[in-house]
């Protein structure tokens, strides 16, 4: 893990960049101005004339790098002895698996877990079949289905973070900012697109729907 300076910005896993002057820089650089108006409904509407499969990547992008830097802020309370497995409360528990360098789902802990998922996601970040960031250079027809794994397996972390570690994230002061990110994860991924299956959202449905009903 990757200290800098204070706290707020530790990061789990070294931070993704977008390459500036790319025009996915450029689309990053406009969902941060959308968001900065705090209209997060409008924020996660794809750009008139935009390529989706290019908004959802930048997106994807994105909420990797805040959930590294949610999870960068706990990991002293996320522990081998503290989370001996990854759940999500106590009616569900996630098992790792990544379909090449383990096949079948291994039980593990939570830090080991988000380790395997966070370095296999970087993985598929850094891939340029997969997240071509050079302009004229096409998406692979699998393209939204990676991405959707990708999200369904970061939206365990942010389970993983508000079932065991919320009182931490109180103390820290960070909730704020903890449910802004998931907010804006959920608007963009489940309303707008609809890129994460409901039932894989179980854990924190009544969360969702509180803050659903909180921006009507």
């Amino acid at each position: 893990m990757r200290t800098v300076g204070n706290r707020s910005s530790k990061t789990f896993k070294p931070k993704k960049n977008i390459p500036e002057g790319s025009h996915q820089y450029e689309l990053l650089k406009h969902a941060e101005a959308t968001l900065g108006s705090g209209n997060l409904r409008q924020a996660v509407m794809l750009p008139e004339g935009e390529d989706l499969n290019e908004w959802i990547a930048v997106n994807t992008v994105d909420f990797f790098n805040q959930i590294n830097m949610l999870y960068g802020t706990i990991t002293e309370f996320c522990t081998e002895t503290s989370c001996s497995v990854m759940s999500a409360g106590p009616r569900y528990e996630y098992h790792w698996a990544d379909g090449t360098n383990i096949k079948k789902p291994i039980k593990c802990s939570a830090p080991k877990y988000i380790d395997y998922l966070m370095t296999w996601v970087q993985d598929q970040l850094d891939d340029e079949t997969l997240f071509p960031s050079k302009i004229g250079v096409p998406f692979p027809k699998n393209f939204m289905s990676v991405a959707k794994t990708i999200l369904k397996r970061l939206f365990r972390v942010y389970a993983h973070i508000y079932h065991q570690h919320f009182d931490s994230v109180m103390q820290l002061q960070e909730e704020a900012h903890l449910n802004t990110s998931f907010k804006h994860f959920i608007f963009s991924c489940r309303s707008e697109f609809n890129l994460i299956d409901r039932r894989e959202l179980a854990p924190l449905q009544d969360l969702i729907e509180k803050l659903g009903s909180k921006d009507r």
